[in-house]
């Protein structure tokens, strides 16, 4: 493998209220909100990578083709905290054994254990039971 320079710098959430999100993700992340220029809503950068929220018109159609992963000492706990803050759980994934949850805008992200844990031959999670 050819070596490269390039790295991820920023992640990029479309957003109908980029203001709304990123007060969610700031709450959920501990991330205060630093910058604001055009459409976009900017978390403080950490570990070198930025987390920006930009307005955009088009409708969200379809699964996200790339989610988050947080960690959580406790998934369950945390759950509540995130539904307290506007976002929800998605059932429909329950049977993958991970926890989905989805922001206020739809956007769909994982709560993952802060350890390790264990995933069958068929990629289910068990962190859960």
């Amino acid at each position: 493998m050819a070596d490269s320079s390039a790295q991820i710098n920023a992640l990029i959430v479309d957003a109908d209220d980029p203001e709304r999100l990123a007060a969610f993700w700031s709450e959920l992340l501990g991330r205060p909100i630093v910058g604001r220029m055009g459409p976009y809503v900017w978390l403080r950068r950490e570990n070198g990578l930025g987390l920006g929220f930009q307005r955009t018109d088009e409708t969200r159609t379809g699964k996200n083709r790339m989610h988050f992963d947080i960690t959580a000492p406790d998934p369950a706990a945390e759950q509540q905290r995130i539904e307290s803050l506007g976002g929800r759980r998605l059932e429909q994934y329950a049977d993958g054994g991970f926890l989905v949850m989805a922001d206020p805008e739809g956007n769909e992200f994982c709560v993952i254990p802060e350890g390790p844990f264990e995933l069958d031959d068929e990629g289910r999670a068990s962190y859960l039971d």
